[in-house]
């Protein structure tokens, strides 16, 4: 497994970007399909974005679509998200997540083998 550390969390109005990062430590980061997920309270762990091992193949939810960014720079171990056009509802804890091998977004949020602590995005109106 590699281990995550997510950065880049906090506060921002309506309508702004924000930009997260994950760092991965460990040798196979390049092996690993990434995901972004979000919890917010009351609310089921939502994946909102997804990248294969290569970067070949991306995935969004809807609620997300048009307005996230997901990349990855193997040589940095890293993965982002770019967030832009914010809305209120996108308030939660945001988790970065890894899952060995994978090409494709199962469609479980579960469906992860290494987990981030998670970073709290803050979006006010």
């Amino acid at each position: 497994q590699v281990q995550l550390v997510e950065s880049g969390g906090g506060l921002v109005q309506a309508g702004g970007s924000l930009g997260l990062s994950c760092r991965a430590s460990g040798r196979t980061f390049s092996s690993y399909a990434m995901g972004w997920l979000r919890q917010a309270p009351g609310k089921e762990r939502e994946c909102v974005a997804f990248i294969s091992w290569s970067g070949g193949n991306t995935d969004y939810a809807d609620s997300v679509k048009g307005r996230f960014t997901i990349s990855r720079d193997n040589a940095k171990n890293t993965v982002y998200l770019q967030m832009g056009s914010l809305k209120p509802e996108d308030t939660a804890v945001y988790y970065c997540a890894g899952k060995y091998g994978s090409s494709r977004y199962s469609g479980d949020p579960t469906d992860f083998e290494s987990w981030g602590q998670g970073t709290q995005v803050t979006v006010s109106s």
